[in-house]
């Protein structure tokens, strides 16, 4: 017999705790989680390259404190600032969707 467990999915967690789809508390959630989102991905990124935020900064053309602030999610990043830290700093490539 399959033991019961307490799991919560990421989807039941923000609904309980931000609200449904569509609403405003929930959309300010959304907005905040992307930035967080794009902090988290070029840290990871960055690591998988074996590089130190001023080693990205330097290829980039940038400086240590603003890879910082991005990964920390204390500053905004333009799209084409981002991809010049992704192609000049990790050499990869930036793609964006539109999910309608």
């Amino acid at each position: 017999m399959k033991a019961k467990t307490n799991t919560t999915t990421l989807e039941q967690f923000v609904t309980k705790h931000y609200g449904p789809t569509n609403t405003p508390k929930r959309d300010k959630w959304e907005q905040g989680y992307e930035k967080f989102k794009i902090g988290i991905l070029l840290r990871d990124a960055r690591k998988k390259a074996g590089l130190t935020q001023d080693e990205l900064a330097k290829r980039a053309g940038t400086t240590k404190s603003y890879i910082s602030k991005l990964e920390n999610d204390i500053k905004e990043v333009r799209l084409s600032t981002l991809q010049n830290i992704v192609e000049l700093g990790l050499g990869g490539k930036v793609e964006v969707s539109i999910i309608l």
